[in-house]
């Protein structure tokens, strides 16, 4: 989804040369001046955006902080972050100004004296919320890194999902590798929802489909004991008539061994991985018009 640019109209030429430069790393921006018409709602339409955005990019200046409009922009964008419980507020500061208070305890991308090193650090920031397909994720006591390869296996529509978990003070890691292959219907149907909605939102069909399998079952927590790889195997159904996706799930530890066995979460690893996803690939809701 869009990286939301919440600024004020006085500052237009650096947005605009900020946007581009996004534009031309391949990032997708949300800039009201080219996405609203001529009788758009503009407040419906600015709402639906912020409610999409992948992330709010808040452009700080003695104009931006004084304007209404951006005021609404980011009470809306720290709603978002409260409930996510992630970064979708990201500060960038344009001039010398009364910062404000949601930004203070914020690393901001300032470019007060150069445009390539501010630039540099929204790209940078902005990378971890445009990429539904790697991620991490942080917990008090571990944290998982995990990514998503896909491709074709003998015709058939495959992707791996790869997570390496790592607790706090511990000398060893977890690996574990969820293996989902395509049955024949099932890859024709990635390849439809590929033409009518783009690869992306195909490949996190399969990835919700096991997610939902798996928050309907017991949770998956493989024990492990020994060194060696543990796998389960299993087929999760589609709603259509013979869409099958066929599972091996495989994890095993690396590093010391404590002489304690260990409990991984299989099934919280695919629901944090799907969370994300959604996220970052979350299509605007439309509001009801009173």
């Amino acid at each position: 989804m869009p990286i939301f640019i919440s600024y004020s109209h006085e500052n237009k030429e650096f947005v605009d040369k900020l946007a581009m430069q996004l534009v031309h790393r391949n990032v997708s921006v949300w800039l009201d001046r080219w996405e609203l018409s001529i009788g758009d709602s503009i407040i419906d339409k600015v709402q639906e955006a912020v409610d999409g955005a992948s992330a709010l990019l808040v452009i700080m200046s003695k104009a931006s902080i004084s304007s209404e409009w951006c005021k609404r922009e980011l009470s809306s964008g720290f709603l978002r972050e409260l409930e996510e419980k992630r970064v979708v507020v990201m500060p960038v500061l344009l001039e010398d100004c009364d910062i404000p208070l949601f930004a203070r305890g914020k690393l901001y991308a300032d470019f007060r004296k150069n445009f390539d090193d501010g630039l540099r650090t929204v790209v940078e920031g902005v990378a971890k919320v445009t990429n539904p397909f790697l991620s991490r994720a942080k917990e008090p006591e571990y944290h998982v890194g995990w990514s998503i390869d896909w491709g074709d296996v003998n015709g058939l529509f495959a992707i791996i999902l790869n997570f390496v978990e790592q607790a706090q003070n511990q000398p060893y890691t977890c690996l574990t590798n969820i293996e989902i292959l395509a049955s024949p219907i099932a890859t024709i149907k990635y390849e439809s929802t590929k033409k009518s909605q783009g690869e992306e939102h195909a490949r996190a069909y399969i990835i919700k489909l096991i997610n939902e399998h798996f928050q309907s079952q017991p949770e998956l927590r493989p024990l492990l004991v020994t060194e060696r790889e543990k796998v389960e195997r299993l087929t999760v159904n589609g709603p259509d008539t013979g869409e099958e996706y066929l599972l091996r799930i495989g994890a095993r530890r690396l590093g010391e061994d404590t002489g304690r066995d260990i409990l991984v979460n299989t099934t919280k690893l695919i629901l944090q991985s799907y969370r994300h996803m959604e996220a970052v690939l979350k299509q605007p809701q439309h509001r009801n018009k009173a």
